[in-house]
């Protein structure tokens, strides 16, 4: 971790002093994603506890993505890094360090890049595309804390990828992305609980009207 003014630390007491994750402790996962990976604390925390499973760790600063990297490097047979941010679409964005809450290496927002622009960028991925690149046939856990992103990733096509997703473990930033985000779900049932900053939905099941019509379509 780094020290000083580094937010890395308060990372840390998050996940392994305060244990904001241990309410996913009763599961099983064979795969995990975890979309705004910061520096891998809360990757290695979940390979830890869950031996049996592989994670895709996906972080958007390229600091924080090197940092993830050394930490999540005696996994690496379980573990696979990938530089890029989460988004409704596959696409070039741009990362914005230092504009957003505290400023800190845990605020690294993305937003998607203009043809005429320079500076930092990196390639945003939409889910799909994700569980493409990890060879996975569902999502056991998807874990994303990614500065207000999510408002992008549910707000639009994430009627393709829900339906592979088993458990949500997200940090919603304001009330329009909890809005955009209980609205995906709107043709789901779940188990709804909290976690310090987390909301957890777990057993996300397709209701029955909902089933018919997702066969209907792969029909």
């Amino acid at each position: 971790m780094r020290g000083g003014e580094s937010s890395d630390p308060d990372v840390f007491r998050q996940i392994f002093i305060e244990e904001e994750y241990k309410v996913l402790l009763s599961m099983r996962p064979v795969f995990i994603m975890d979309l705004g990976a910061n520096i891998g604390l809360s990757s290695l925390w979940l390979l830890t506890q869950f031996p049996q499973a592989t994670i895709l760790a996906v972080e958007p600063d390229p600091g924080n993505y090197l940092l993830c990297c050394k930490n999540l490097e005696r996994y690496e047979q379980r573990a696979r890094v990938v530089r890029g941010a989460a988004w409704s679409k596959s696409t070039l964005l741009a990362v914005v360090r230092g504009a957003y809450r505290d400023g800190r290496e845990w605020t690294t927002q993305v937003t998607e890049a203009k043809s005429t622009e320079s500076g930092l960028q990196v390639e945003g991925w939409d889910i799909g595309s994700l569980l493409d690149l990890s060879k996975a046939r569902a999502v056991d856990i998807l874990k994303v804390d990614i500065e207000g992103s999510e408002l992008e990733v549910f707000a639009s096509g994430s009627e393709s990828w829900l339906p592979y997703v088993h458990n949500i473990c997200i940090e919603l930033h304001g009330e329009t992305c909890e809005r955009v985000f209980f609205s995906a779900l709107k043709d789901y049932d779940y188990d709804l609980s909290y976690s310090g900053e987390l909301t957890i939905c777990t057993r996300l099941r397709l209701r029955n009207s909902q089933l018919s019509k997702l066969a209907d379509n792969s029909a």
